[in-house]
């Protein structure tokens, strides 16, 4: 089983459509043949693999509007990244749920306030 991870916490899965999978190795020069697809799983092999980041933000800015996902091996201190690369929402093993439990991954649920510019704009704001 799987465990589907979002802002709001773990969640169950809600998409009954078809997937288009796509392995972290993906080409980038072919991911333009996907733009149209509703929904797009990448692979995570292994969470030092972060290709599928890559290929998420790619996919975002050739336009692609549908549900992307990062499905396998995504560890919670990647959570932020993965929303700041495209991706709607993570999914993950049980196992994986069991170990980094709910409460860790929604305290990177806020991921739009604790990016880099975020915190730069925040410096400057107090030094000045």
């Amino acid at each position: 089983m799987s465990v589907m991870v979002r802002d709001t916490g773990f969640q169950p899965e809600d998409y009954a459509g078809e997937w288009v999978d796509l392995p972290s190795d993906t080409d980038p020069e072919s991911l333009a043949q996907h733009g149209n697809a509703a929904a797009i799983r990448i692979d995570f092999p292994a969470f030092s693999d972060g290709r599928g980041f890559t290929l998420a933000r790619l996919l975002r800015l050739q336009g692609f509007q549908g549900r992307l996902r990062a499905a396998g091996h995504v560890i919670c201190e990647q959570y932020a990244m993965a929303r700041r690369s495209g991706f709607d929402e993570v999914e993950i093993s049980d196992d994986l749920a069991a170990r980094q439990p709910e409460e860790l991954w929604c305290t990177r649920a806020d991921w739009r306030a604790h990016d880099y510019q975020s915190r730069v704009r925040a410096a400057l704001h107090t030094d000045a």
